[in-house]
């Protein structure tokens, strides 16, 4: 079965934990420990699945009144890359990537990283208030 034979008709939520049981390592253990703090920070959190194309089947992505942030593995991170993190007050210093551009910034949680999940449920709950009330001064713009 292709990826997207394999996304067709399946939600976004079975997608995020097909792809977490496919890891099947620390980085699936890393990623749904996360998931678990998201929806802990933000109960009525949305996920979505999103960019899936032939080269790529997809990411996960939490969002509430926009993308709060995405949640990618690789061969030696998980990466959580907050759409808006620049703007996110971050007093225990959790960001340590994508530090270098006016916008985005993310996390890398290697094997082993213990992550300070107050801290992250924090940077969570910072970045849907400000989806919250950012939304209507973007659609109040021209």
């Amino acid at each position: 079965m292709s990826d997207s034979d394999a996304n067709q008709g399946q939600s976004a939520s079975d997608l995020i934990s097909a792809k977490i049981s496919e890891l099947g390592d620390w980085r699936g253990e890393t990623l749904r420990r996360m998931r678990t703090l998201v929806y802990e920070a933000v109960p009525d959190v949305v996920e979505e699945w999103k960019w899936a194309k032939a080269s790529s089947p997809g990411t996960p992505v939490w969002s509430h009144n926009g993308i709060i942030c995405t949640g990618e593995s690789y061969k030696k991170v998980v990466k959580l890359t907050f759409f808006k993190g620049a703007a996110l007050e971050d007093p225990a210093g959790l960001f340590n990537s994508s530090l270098g551009g006016n916008t985005r910034r993310a996390i890398d949680i290697a094997e082993g990283d213990v992550v300070d999940e107050s801290a992250f449920k924090a940077l969570i709950s910072q970045a849907a208030e400000l989806n919250r009330v950012g939304k209507p001064s973007k659609q109040a713009t021209p």
